[in-house]
């Protein structure tokens, strides 16, 4: 794998959206680095040594507890970059990310990162407008894990990572869908269980396969649509 030559062909949705001119000028300082599932990206309080442009996967922002249980509070795919942190300035990680679904990135030095953002203002424009849907994500979370079913919120993350890979068929471990959702191990199998016998997918040792996206898009808690426009309209695209 390598850097694509140009902006046109990056499937980061921020790297393609920028002028060929600015992607140029990020290019030699990008470098591909890959994402098996579970690398840990950034960790809380943690130096932030790199920015990540996922190419495909998806990387999962867990808010960890002093007794070690995790859950999710936000999630970054090709549509963005890990982490917003560098947006505010800072150099050290407000929570930790890992690799939720394997897959491919692009990195860049956060030095670089800041020093090059003052150069390129579409790539900063663009960086923000990112900025803002993600945390409309954070937020759109907060309230439907108040206010939505497991079954509902199951289905919406179920959703956002199918946005985030190539095909129907994708890694997804119980360990990572209970962090999500917020619930114990017991109740994802509860959840997968019922949606298999619905035929919406089928779930066997952590790889999920979708067999009705529109039956999913029905079970699903408004939630999913709402994040989803919110990415279009920051980036002018869908998140898949």
């Amino acid at each position: 794998m390598y850097v694509p030559a140009t902006a046109a062909q990056c499937p980061n949705h921020l790297l393609s959206r920028l002028p060929e001119d600015e992607y140029q000028l990020l290019r030699p300082h990008l470098e591909y680095f890959p994402t098996p599932i579970r690398t840990v990206l950034f960790e809380r309080g943690g130096d932030i040594r790199f920015v990540y442009f996922p190419l495909s996967g998806a990387h999962s922002v867990l808010a960890v507890m002093e007794d070690g249980a995790a859950v999710e509070v936000g999630t970054v795919g090709l549509e963005g970059m890990s982490t917003v942190d560098v947006l505010t300035g800072s150099t050290q990680a407000t929570e930790t990310t890992i690799c939720q679904i394997p897959g491919d990135s692009l990195r860049m030095p956060a030095e670089l990162f800041n020093e090059l953002l003052g150069r390129a203002p579409e790539f900063r424009r663009l960086l923000y407008r990112f900025l803002q849907a993600y945390l409309s994500q954070v937020s759109q979370s907060v309230a439907c894990n108040r206010l939505h079913t497991t079954e509902e919120r199951f289905a919406r993350w179920i959703l956002l990572s199918h946005d985030r890979v190539q095909g129907d068929t994708f890694q997804l471990t119980q360990e990572f869908l209970a962090d999500m959702l917020g619930v114990h191990r017991p109740s994802v199998t509860l959840v997968a269980r019922n949606f298999q016998q619905a035929g919406l997918l089928t779930y066997n040792r952590g790889v999920i396969t979708i067999l009705d996206r529109a039956a999913l898009e029905e079970a699903s808690c408004e939630c999913y649509k709402v994040v989803r426009k919110q990415f279009e309209k920051a980036l002018g695209k869908g998140m898949g």
